[in-house]
């Protein structure tokens, strides 16, 4: 019975650092895409947001058979509700890849350039976060999974001064309010993003606590 069980804890295991690379790779390409108006790439990016979908509904009900056919013990217990907890932040940041594709096609389309550099350190920031993030769960690594706690606030430091590039956009450009407002949707996503890429480093020390830390 520990064999079988032990077996499908390297399973939920195999399965959960698949769906963070799956994730860590549409980030970046999202990235990619926005800095280079490349619609193709962000229209690849939209429809494979269902391959995620597929992921997380697979990771889930291996969770679900665990708790039910297993009885697993606390300690596994916390392991399995903390893949439960972090596939759904992945799967809500690779909605937000989704989100940004989006946009990235509209500003595309209309000739509209991405030029504040405050945008773009966001994402670098919050994709180094996510990649961090899914390495402190492979790795079992609690201090790196402080590490990205404690990045969070850079971030968004960030988006208050994307917020003020924007602002000052407005000013210089009156008639820029629809590609201002895009942009600054761009922006908050990312910041999702990283609160996300938070969550799920919370959960991986969660998942690391023994009962004597607990108490």
């Amino acid at each position: 019975m520990r064999n079988k069980f032990n077996e499908q804890l390297v399973e939920l295991n195999n399965e959960m650092i698949s769906m963070g690379i799956m994730i860590e790779k549409s980030i970046s390409k999202t990235v990619e895409a926005l800095n280079n108006g490349d619609i193709e790439l962000a229209g690849k990016i939209m429809e494979g947001d269902e391959q995620v979908d597929r992921a997380q509904k697979k990771i889930e009900n291996i969770c679900f058979n665990l708790i039910v056919e297993q009885q697993p013990v606390a300690k596994d217990l916390r392991t399995i509700t903390a893949a439960l907890k972090m596939v759904t932040d992945m799967e809500r940041i690779g909605d937000h890849a989704a989100d940004i594709s989006e946009i990235t096609v509209f500003l595309a389309k209309n000739n509209i350039k991405v030029n504040f550099d405050h945008i773009g350190k966001m994402a670098t920031e919050t994709v180094m976060m996510l990649n961090h993030s899914i390495e402190a769960y492979v790795e079992r690594d609690r201090e790196k999974a402080r590490k990205v706690i404690e990045h969070d606030d850079v971030v968004d430091e960030l988006f208050n001064q994307v917020k003020n590039d924007i602002i000052a956009h407005i000013r210089s450009n009156p008639n820029a309010g629809e590609e201002a407002a895009d942009l600054l949707m761009v922006a908050k996503y990312f910041e999702r993003i990283g609160d996300h890429a938070t969550n799920i480093a919370e959960w991986v020390i969660y998942s690391l606590q023994t009962v004597d830390e607990q108490l």
